[in-house]
C-alpha cells in the first residue's frame, strides 16, 4: 500500500474525513493544505528530501479568499506535478459530473482515479487507492458509463481549439491562419466555417456569440 500521501482540499470537514480515512488503510504519512499553491511546495519538498509523496488527491475547485495564489484550481496543480514529475499518481475527488471534462482529466492530464463526491466516496476513495496502487485507473461507477457513452453533444479537441479561439474574438480568417501556423488539420476557411456551424446545431446556439455563452455555462471552455 502507499506509504506518504498528500491530499489538497479546502474545506476542513472534508479533509478530516479524507485523513481519517486513509488512516484506516495504515497510511505512514498523510499531509494536506487547503490550497494548491502549498500542495506544490509540499511536494517540491519531498522531491528535495529524495521521499516523494506516493500519491496526490486533489479537488478540483477550490474558493477563493484573502490569499493571492498562483494555483487557484485542481486542473493547474495536476499540471504543475506532472512537469515535476510525470508518473506521480493523482487521484481527483470532486463534485464534478460533466463527461467531457472528465474524460479529458484521463486523456489530457493522465490522472490514474476519479471519485466524484457524494453519499458513497468515502468507499470509493478506498477502492480508487487500492486499485491506483495495483496499477490500474479508476472512476466512480456512477459515472463510468459517461466514459463511453456517445450523444448529440459529443465534441473533441479540435472542437475545444475552436471554440477557444471564437471565445477570444478570432474571425474565420483569423483561426484558419493560426490553425494552418499550428498544424491544426482542418484549417481551411470553409471546413471551419461547416464545423462552427455543426456546433451551433448541436448546442442549438442562435450565433457565435450565443454559441460560446452555451459552452461556457457548461464549463466545455
Amino acid at each position: 500500500m502507499f506509504t506518504k500521501i498528500l491530499v489538497a482540499e479546502d474545506f476542513d470537514s472534508i479533509n478530516i474525513a479524507l485523513v481519517q480515512t486513509l488512516q484506516t488503510l495504515d497510511i505512514d504519512t498523510i499531509e494536506y493544505t487547503k490550497y494548491c499553491d502549498d500542495a506544490l511546495l509540499k511536494y517540491k519538498k519531498s522531491i528535495a528530501d529524495t521521499n516523494p509523496f506516493d500519491l496526490v488527491i486533489t479537488d478540483l475547485s477550490f474558493v477563493q479568499d484573502y490569499r493571492e495564489v498562483a494555483i487557484a484550481s485542481g486542473n493547474q496543480l495536476i499540471d504543475a506535478l506532472r512537469a515535476l514529475n510525470p508518473n506521480v499518481k493523482i487521484l481527483v475527488y470532486s463534485v464534478e459530473n460533466r463527461a467531457h471534462n472528465i474524460r479529458l482529466l484521463f486523456e489530457d492530464k493522465n490522472i490514474n482515479g476519479y471519485v466524484h463526491k457524494s453519499r458513497n466516496s468515502i468507499s470509493q476513495l478506498k477502492t480508487a487507492i487500492t486499485h491506483i496502487y495495483n496499477g490500474s485507473n479508476y472512476i466512480s461507477p456512477e459515472l463510468e458509463h459517461l466514459l463511453h457513452k456517445q450523444n448529440n453533444l459529443e465534441i473533441d479537441r479540435y472542437d475545444i481549439s475552436l471554440l477557444q479561439y471564437l471565445a477570444q474574438g478570432k474571425s474565420i480568417d483569423d483561426m484558419a491562419t493560426t490553425f494552418l501556423q499550428l498544424n491544426i488539420k482542418p484549417n481551411s476557411k470553409s471546413s471551419i466555417e461547416k464545423r462552427v456551424a455543426r456546433l451551433k446545431d448541436l448546442f442549438k446556439a442562435h450565433n457565435n456569440i450565443h454559441l460560446i455563452a452555451i459552452v461556457k455555462d457548461l464549463g466545455i471552455i
